[in-house]
């Protein structure tokens, strides 16, 4: 079966559409593709935090940054464990684990991460990881340990990648996701919007995500959180609707992806929250913390899941009238 490419020009043209058209739209596809509605829950954890060599101007990992922030070496196994399971009594079905590197390394830090792979399997936790760059061979490790998800974002248009990094090229990072796919991987790939991008790339952007093939399992859709003391520490922030718009037009173009409301949701009101659930965001990084930002409150989002169930029971019984 021959995979459709899905055009810039149609990816413009849902962008721009009337907002009510678009989210219209998108809840038709979500609702087909996802019948339950369901919203699956992340829990985020940094093992490695700090001292990246990468130059991301938005990261305040970066070790070309001064920033306050906490450098850590790479965490032991305990540790990963009691959050995991923490994470797993708070209702969270995935377990996710970044580490601030510009890529793997073989030997004691790839045969760690493998040991804390394995035990969030034996938690019956879905294990999800986000090491940088890996090669083939550290791919079928990983998936061999039992590894269901790696994220690599590719961040931004591939012309405009370079106002934002300068460490590693766009290639790279879909030589990445090509390793983790062959390995038999779930990829889980996203961006960030904010950043100073013009809406054609953002549209570029998930022009690229939406022609993998096959498709992204999951896609997060950041939004900045400006840090102080990074270069983009100043910018201002989006306005609410552009990422709604951002999340629906996602949704159109990857029916069958789990579109992840992910950084910045912080700072959106509940409302807003919930509109971009019902344009097509079906999953969310659960905790109080992501890897170096604050996240929403555990309680909060929980009643946040339980109002949009029954907003979205409300609008779909008008949609089959």
């Amino acid at each position: 079966m021959i995979e459709m490419k899905v055009s810039l020009k149609k990816i413009k043209k849902l962008i721009a559409s009337p907002l009510n058209d678009l989210v219209f739209k998108a809840q038709k596809v979500h609702k087909k593709n996802f019948k339950k509605s369901d919203v699956q829950l992340a829990s985020l954890i940094s093992i490695k935090t700090g001292s990246c060599p990468e130059d991301c101007k938005y990261c305040p990992q970066s070790a070309h940054y001064n920033v306050e922030l906490k450098k850590e070496n790479l965490i032991d196994l305990e540790k990963v464990k009691a959050a995991a399971i923490r994470a797993k009594k708070n209702g969270a079905d995935r377990f996710c684990m970044g580490a601030a590197w510009k890529k793997l390394k073989d030997g004691n830090d790839l045969n760690l991460v493998v040991k804390m792979i394995k035990e969030i399997k034996s938690l019956n936790l879905e294990a999800c990881v986000t090491l940088g760059t890996i090669t083939q061979n550290q791919a079928k490790a990983l998936k061999k340990a039992g590894l269901d998800a790696y994220n690599h974002n590719i961040d931004t248009s591939p012309e405009y990648y370079g106002e934002i990094i300068s460490t590693r090229n766009f290639e790279e990072r879909l030589d990445t996701i090509k390793n983790v796919r062959e390995a038999g991987i779930s990829v889980c790939c996203g961006g960030i919007i904010g950043m100073g991008e013009s809406w054609h790339d953002r549209a570029r952007m998930l022009e690229v995500i939406a022609n993998l093939n096959p498709q992204p399992e999951s896609v997060p859709i950041n939004s900045l959180v400006p840090v102080p003391g990074t270069p983009l520490g100043n910018q201002k922030p989006i306005e609410p609707i552009e990422l709604v718009r951002m999340i629906a037009t996602a949704r159109i173009i990857l029916p069958k992806s789990r579109i992840r409301l992910s950084a910045g949701r912080k700072n959106l009101s509940n409302e807003t929250q919930i509109l971009c659930l019902l344009s097509g965001a079906n999953s969310i990084f659960y905790g109080d913390s992501l890897l170096t930002t604050a996240n929403n409150d555990m309680e909060n989002d929980k009643k946040l899941i339980s109002s949009f169930k029954e907003v979205d029971e409300k609008i779909n019984n008008n949609i089959h009238l």
